[in-house]
């Protein structure tokens, strides 16, 4: 098994949490390791790659649209780099101990980036929206301001959020084991740990959770549905608005369907191992696919990339 199996002593109350990992043999180990860490280096490369576009590209780099895009691609870097690189260290180093400390520093910015990455999908759908639907008032209402003062919201909002939850559970005492069955410090089975009586921070973290999935989904298919409805009324640029539309829609059901399976069900994070495989998807694989689907498929990015071509060659 990988990493080993550790359980302190019932009723000690040591600073460590000891991470179980996945039940797969040493050879499970390696590959899990050969292959995530390709993940993780293909993913980075992606992002930083759309962010230095964007950033030295005029044409990018002022438009609403691309300001958010580079940002989220900075929002996937720190994601991916919230769980990644611990569980590549577990895999290569078995044991898996962790630090109460560091057990919740990672359960907050890993919980704090995805509630961004809510916020930040929301304001991608806004933006569409007004281009689509209101596009002579588009320059006025989403002017580089507007845009710059969304970003923000959209981070302090994401780490604002779900520090309470994330407090509480920090001051709860946990008895016996400290084995967490997971490769990342997650609030299910942080809480399995936990001396009852839990009282009802169980629900106010389900429910902090869950307010914010629901409703900010629920804004996107909104927004979504007016830009559909706009385009067939309008058939102004309708291949073209229908290519971004499907595009940012299927990141969207990538990104929520994994979460709502997670923390929305009644019955989310009760079964370890798919739990593990759950969260892996949006935690590793979501950001690597995310860059090909919003970006690599998109004819201004193309233009860009086409564009910083030929300045190299001149070069």
């Amino acid at each position: 098994m990988c990493p080993i199996r550790m359980e302190l002593p019932n009723g000690t109350m040591g600073p460590e949490f000891i991470l179980l990992g996945f039940r797969v043999g040493q050879e499970g180990c390696l590959l899990l390791l050969l292959f995530f860490t390709a993940v993780y280096t293909i993913t980075q490369a992606e992002n930083i790659s759309i962010i230095l576009l964007i950033v030295q590209d005029a044409h990018l780099a002022h438009h609403p649209m691309y300001i958010l895009l580079g940002n989220f691609s900075w929002l996937e870097i720190c994601y991916v780099s919230a769980t990644v690189p611990r569980m590549l260290f577990d895999l290569s180093f078995p044991g898996g101990v962790i630090s109460f400390h560091a057990c919740f520093l990672q359960f907050y910015v890993f919980f704090s980036l995805g509630i961004t990455e809510c916020f930040f999908l929301s304001a991608m759908a806004l933006d569409r929206y007004l281009a689509i639907c209101h596009p002579l008032r588009y320059p006025q209402i989403m002017s580089q301001d507007a845009c710059y003062t969304l970003v923000a919201a959209c981070w302090i909002i994401g780490f604002v959020w779900y520090a309470g939850p994330v407090l509480l559970i920090s001051r709860l005492s946990f008895c016996g084991s400290r084995v967490i069955d997971h490769f990342v410090c997650d609030p299910g089975p942080i809480l399995a740990l936990a001396c009852p009586p839990l009282g009802y921070i169980p629900h106010f973290c389900q429910i902090s959770i869950a307010s914010v999935v629901l409703a900010t989904f629920l804004f996107i298919l909104v927004s979504y549905a007016c830009v559909c409805f706009t385009l067939v009324k309008t058939s102004r640029n309708c291949i073209k608005g229908f290519s971004t539309v499907t595009s940012h829609l299927t990141v969207v059901m990538l990104f929520y369907g994994s979460v709502v399976a997670m923390y929305v069900g009644p019955s989310g994070g009760n079964h370890a191992e798919i739990t593990k495989v759950v969260t892996l998807f949006y935690s590793a694989i979501t950001p690597l696919l995310n860059p090909l689907i919003y970006c690599f498929r998109n004819n201004q990015v193309k233009e860009a990339f086409a564009r910083f071509l030929r300045r190299k060659r001149v070069m």
